[in-house]
Order: structure tokens, then sequence, then C-alpha cells
């Protein structure tokens, strides 16, 4: 392919919080009036199963003053999107239409998006003590996750969407990692190795802080996209209330010593706790884990499937069961009068490495940066 494509696009920062327990979406439908509306996901190709399977999350309008980022400007609306499991999202639009080199220019304005992500928190904030009992146990964590997406609904003059994305490689890959200088062939490589498309114009490139998504019709792809980054929070939440968790448990166990035959009341109260706390854990992990099992179309499964292995998901699940695993041996030796399982006294002597010791991925280390592949 030779020439410069125009590209009519968009650019979607996206942050992700973690809002409360869980979100009856319903009652808080009713409280955001005509400004909420439910999502719903379109199938690729032949109808069939249902899409969505599950609650779908309710979508929020809000209007907002725009906001600079050198030549590019915020559009004048956010969308707010709560999910059941107690996560929201707040998404920014930003006008992106041009050269590929218009496109580089707006990821590099984006690097300092921290204004973004402070009236992000602040609407969250506002819009969760607006919705009242509808959240259960709220609490805005500080714990946040952001995401950025491209979507290119059209390229002139009209091409194959394989095409495009294989000519400008280079560039494409210094937009998803709002990288200023020329990029190695193997870094090209690792930023758009994993893509997939439907037909021929479309293509989705997946990347660790960004996705490119070239698309006549790119709702649903980012619905999928988004959806995926709230199970990576989600599973960095529970990772971290798990390690908090290990953490009380053991200070639990291991205070009064002396003290458990003398005065046992107060011994049975604290493995009451940690039996509860272990109890709380397990429900959290069996809803993040079952939380995106919605998809009941096979294009819109395979786009999640590539974003939850760009995202490491399959890895950070199976380190959050380890973690709980720590948490049962803890409950054990509390329920044997804190013993441990090798039958010398003291909790700490079989578990003191349980907590922080399982990777989770990450996003917030350094900005815009990626794991090893």
């Amino acid at each position: 392919m030779t020439g410069t494509p125009q590209l009519r696009a968009t650019c979607r920062p996206i942050f992700f919080f973690e809002v409360g327990w869980a979100i009856d979406l319903e009652a808080a439908a009713r409280v955001a009036g005509s400004s909420g509306e439910r999502q719903a996901l379109r199938p690729r190709g032949p109808a069939g199963a249902p899409v969505l399977q599950g609650p779908a999350p309710l979508k929020i309008s809000e209007q907002a003053p725009a906001m600079s980022f050198g030549e590019f400007t915020t559009e004048p609306t956010v969308e707010i999107v709560l999910y059941d499991l107690g996560a929201a999202t707040v998404a920014y639009r930003l006008q992106g239409s041009g050269s590929f080199e218009r496109m580089l220019a707006l990821s590099l304005a984006l690097r300092d998006r921290e204004p973004l992500r402070q009236d992000a928190r602040s609407r969250v904030e506002a819009l969760i003590a607006r919705l009242g009992s509808a959240v259960q146990r709220p609490k805005v964590a500080n714990l946040t996750e952001d995401y950025t997406i491209y979507g290119v609904k059209a390229v002139e003059p009209p091409v194959e969407a394989a095409s495009v994305c294989t000519s400008h490689a280079a560039i494409i890959a210094r937009i998803l990692r709002s990288e200023p200088a020329a990029m190695s062939e193997e870094e090209i490589r690792e930023a758009t190795n994993l893509r997939i498309s439907f037909g021929l114009e479309d293509m989705t490139l997946v990347d660790w802080d960004a996705a490119l998504v070239l698309d006549p019709e790119p709702d649903d792809v980012r619905t999928v996209l988004d959806f995926a980054n709230v199970q990576l929070l989600e599973m960095r939440h529970l990772d971290q209330q798990l390690d908090e968790a290990i953490e009380q448990s053991y200070q639990l166990l291991s205070r009064r010593r002396g003290w458990r035959v003398i005065a046992p009341a107060p011994f049975r109260t604290d493995v009451r706790k940690v039996a509860e706390l272990q109890l709380e854990s397990a429900v959290l992990l069996e809803r993040v884990t079952n939380a995106l099992k919605v998809f009941g179309e096979e294009y819109l499964t395979r786009i999640y499937r590539l974003a939850s292995r760009r995202f490491q998901l399959a890895e950070l699940d199976a380190s959050i069961p380890e973690a709980g695993n720590c948490r049962k041996h803890l409950s054990e030796d509390g329920r044997q009068g804190g013993r441990g399982s090798n039958g010398t006294a003291g909790v700490g002597s079989d578990h003191t490495n349980c907590a922080g010791d399982h990777p989770v991925a990450s996003r917030t280390l350094t900005p815009h940066s990626h794991p090893p592949p």
C-alpha cells in the first residue's frame, strides 16, 4: 500500500474503578432516569444465542467541560458504565481524524492524563453517593486501571484493514505505546502481533495499554475490551484484598498466644473473624471468576480471549487461588488452637510467605508500561 491514508478516527481514554461490593443496576437505572441506558451487544453474522448473558451494564451520560491536551480537546459528553459486580468505568472521547501521524500526536498528548483521571474519580464518587442504597458497601478504591481505545471507522481511499495494519505497523505500534521515537522490529511485532478480524473491512489490535479497532461498527468490540479491563481491575482488587486479609488473619491468630488457654473466648472471636474473611474472599473469587462468562457469540468471545491473553488474566486467575489456600491454612490453624500444620505452636511458622508472593498484572508501575512477553 502506498500513500498516506486518511482516517475517520476517535480516541477513548477509559478509567476503571472499584466502587463497592455490588450494584443493583435496576435501582441505579431508576436513579439515573433518562440519562441511563442498558448496554446491549450486537452479534456478528447470523443471530444466535444471547450475546450478553447476565445483567447488562448500565451506561450513564453526563455533560462535561472540555479539557485540552495540546491541540486536542475532549468532547462535551462523558460516559459512565456501571457493572453489577461493583465496578464503574468513565470514558472520554477525542477526535483524531486525519493521518496516522495525527493519531500519534494525540497519543503522545495523552501521556499525561492525570487531569482526566482526577475528573473521572470525582465523577464516580459523586455518582456513587447519588445512587445511595443501590450500591452495596460503597467505597471507591484507590486502585484504578486505565486503557485507551483508538477507533477507526473508515479509511480513504478504501483498502482492506489487514493491509492498512501491516503497511503501517511501525507507526501503529508507536500509537499504541505512546512512543515518541522509532521502535525496533521486535517491539513493533510485540505491540501489534495480537490481532483479530471478522471480515475484510475490520481489524482489532490489542496491546497492554491500548487497542486499535479498525471497524465500521466498533461499539461491540469496545464493549468487550472494556469487560476484559474490568476483569483485570476486579482480579487485582481481589488479590489486594486477599493479601490484606491474610495479614489480618495472621495478626488475629498470632496475638494473645499466652492467653488462649486462660481466656479462650477472645481467641474464638478471632477465629470467627478469620472464618468470615475466608468466606468473603471465596465469594469475591467466585464472582470475579464468573463475571465475564457472558458472551454467547463466537467472534466477541474470541476478542475477549485475545484481550485476556494480552492482559495475562489466566496467570492472574491462577495466582489468586494460591492466596486463598494460604487463608484456608490460616483458618485451619485457628481451629487447631493456633498450632501450625507441623504441630508446632505459632501461626506464622508455616505461612510467613503467604501474603504478597504471587504476581499481579498491573499498569500502574510506570505510565504506559507493558509487561515482558
